[in-house]
């Protein structure tokens, strides 16, 4: 069962996430909950620690890569869920 929560966020981060939820083919909630699951999988001590500080580094500092297509909405809805199991 979902639950709703509201959070507040700064103007240009919730632009920036949404566009690059978008561009992924997730909904913003589906990508928040991703990562809120990434950070309870086990106790850290510091944020650093946390595997999604590293994932949020690649994506802002990274090397850029271009991909010509991207994968269509059922196929990354199909991974998705294949990843809950």
């Amino acid at each position: 069962m979902d639950s709703k929560v509201t959070l507040s966020f700064n103007k240009h981060t919730i632009e920036a996430t949404k566009r690059f939820a978008e561009e992924k083919g997730i909904s913003l909630s589906r990508l928040t909950e991703f990562l809120y699951r990434q950070v309870i999988m086990k106790p850290y001590d510091t944020l650093e620690d946390m595997p999604v500080s590293d994932w949020v580094n690649m994506v802002s500092e990274g090397e850029v890569e271009y991909k010509t297509s991207s994968p269509g909405r059922k196929k990354l809805k199909t991974e998705y869920f294949k990843s809950k199991k």
